[in-house]
Parts: structure tokens; sequence; C-alpha cells
């Protein structure tokens, strides 16, 4: 694998006083990706300022050993804490010196749409052209469709419907009940990404946040294993969102409400014809400070009001009929 990159240029031979521990990854295709454990460079490197870094300083920084031989990368390296954040910058300003047409990117995954595929196929195409203009690498097999349906930073969209993976919602449902806080974090973690197609989320998991605070004892009872059961359904069967449309004869409908143990709502769209519409979204959150203390009026008024800041994220400005109790 070194070998190859060496050929490739990615790294070269060098002698440096700084040195980090590699760290293969196995990629998902089976492969593997060569990266380097920066954990203590991370460490010690400055936040990054306005200019972007001189690479050719830092190269020495990067250095790692492997069977007796030192070298360095040649490229951005996978690990270091700024790599992301110059990489995104980088594309964008490719992008936006060729006049990319209506695209999404985050770092180097970029997302194009269209009514037809031949649209959908000419967008990526003039993308791609301005990126190896740029001097970027483009694997080919790392481009996807025209499609239907497609996986974009691990969010599966379908004919412009956001939806959990099977793979997700195979991986969360196969999760065993978590014994320490630790476990019980992790699950958290892997449900908490997927709160927008979950009505009430905040309320439904407030029992297992609870046992996972500092000056709790870790405790897991039968009001925390239903839970757990309750919201591995709820994945399960997620609704999908979207997809998000436009127009006079589209009605975007906010329902807000406040209930004992906090804040809830969701927004769904109403076509011609259509008696309930789609959802788009479902958000919630618990109480904070003495918001416990108001009066039902004012935290009717609290949900509406961050309904609608939550709403306009996604239906922007388009006229909005709120329904609250």
């Amino acid at each position: 694998m070194i070998r190859e990159l060496e050929t490739q240029g990615v790294v070269s031979k060098t002698h440096s006083p700084f040195n980090s521990p590699i760290w293969p990854v196995r990629k998902s295709d089976g492969e593997w990706r060569l990266t380097v454990d920066y954990c203590a460079l991370n460490e010690v490197t400055p936040p990054l300022s306005a200019a972007v870094p001189d690479m050719l300083e830092l190269q020495p920084q990067f250095a790692f050993t492997w069977r007796g031989v030192q070298y360095t990368w040649n490229r951005l390296p996978q690990g270091w804490k700024h790599s992301p954040t110059i990489c995104h910058g980088l594309i964008q300003a490719a992008l936006e010196k060729g006049e990319a047409l209506e695209h999404l990117q985050y770092i180097d995954d970029i997302i194009v749409w269209g009514n037809t595929a031949m649209e959908v196929f000419e967008k990526g195409e003039k993308i791609i052209q301005i990126l190896l203009k740029a001097g970027f690498a483009i694997k080919k097999s790392k481009v996807k469709g025209p499609a239907r349906e497609i996986q974009f930073l691990g969010v599966k969209w379908h004919d412009g419907r956001r939806q959990i993976p099977t793979e997700v919602i195979n991986k969360i449902t196969a999760m065993c009940p978590p014994t320490n806080k630790k476990e019980t974090q992790a699950f958290l973690g892997a449900i908490g990404f997927w709160r927008m197609h979950i009505p009430e989320y905040s309320q439904i998991v407030s029992p297992l946040h609870l046992v996972t605070r500092k000056k709790n004892d870790f405790y897991w009872g039968p009001e925390q294993q239903q839970v757990f059961a309750q919201i591995k359904q709820e994945i399960a069967h997620a609704v999908a969102l979207g997809p998000v449309r436009t127009g006079p004869e589209v009605k975007n409908v906010l329902y807000s409400a406040a209930g004992n143990n906090g804040l809830s709502w969701s927004l769904w769209q109403k076509g011609p014809g259509e008696t309930r519409g789609r959802p788009l979204g479902f958000w919630s959150r618990s109480y904070r400070g003495s918001e416990t203390n108001y009066t039902p009026t004012e935290k009717e008024i609290l949900a509406a009001y961050e309904g609608v800041q939550a709403a306009s994220e996604v239906a922007g400005t388009e006229t909005q009929l709120l329904l609250a109790p």
C-alpha cells in the first residue's frame, strides 16, 4: 500500500523529528485506507486562522514510520484536525470559480439533482470537469447515479424523501440493552441523528438520559427497558420525510404543543387533494431551567416560537399555517 502511494506521489520518504503511529482502516469495499493517528499532534495544533497554513512547513509534522523507513504526506492527511476544513474550502473555491450548477457540498461529498436523469448527469459531469481542471483526483467508483435513490452523508434519499437506511435500522434494532453509562451514550448517539423522524423524541428518551448523568449511578430498570424497546420500534417504523415542495398550491402546516415533559412540533405539507399531507420533520426538546415553571399559555407560545424557527430551516420563506392548542 505504501509503495503504491509513494509511486503515486501521495507520500514520500523523509527524515523528521516528529513521528506518529499508523492506523490502517478497512473500507466498506474491503480495501485498506492508510491513516495515521494524529491525536497527539492535534492536541498541540493551534486553532485554524483565516489564512490557509503553509502545508510545506507542516510536512515534517505529518511523519510516520513503516518498517524502519520514515515517510510524510504530500497531500492533506486524514486524521489531522484541520484537513476537513481546508479540504472543504479548497473544493468550494474551485466549484465557485468554475461556476458549478446547483449542488450541495460537504467536504468531498457532493450531490446534484434535477427533474430528469440527463439533467442530473450533465450537472454531475460539469462538476467533475471543474474539479479535474482544478487538479483534484476523482475515483470513478465513487461517482453514483443518476438514480431515483441515493445515499448522501449517511441518509437515504428516494424521490426527494429522506429515509433511514435499512442497514442503520438493522444495526439499531439489533443492539442489546446497555449495561453501563458509556453503552447508553453510544445508543443515544446512534439514534439521535434520526430524531427528526420520531415524534416527541426528546420526551421518549428522557429516562435514558437520566442514567447517563454524572451525579447518578447507572441503573437500568423497567422504565429504561420499556423506552429502549419503544425507541427501537420507532426507528424501525419511522416515516419518510419530504419531499419539500413549493408553489401557491402547497400549504405548510406547523403543529406545535407543550406537554408535561417538554415541547414538540412538526411540519407537514399538503398538496391539492391531500387530506393529511406529508411530514417534513418532527422536533422536540425537554424543558430547560425555569421553563418548567411557565404557565401553560407561556409554554404554548414558546413551543410555537421555536417551532416556527425550526420549520423555517426546512421550508425557508414559504408561508406557514400554525396550529397550536
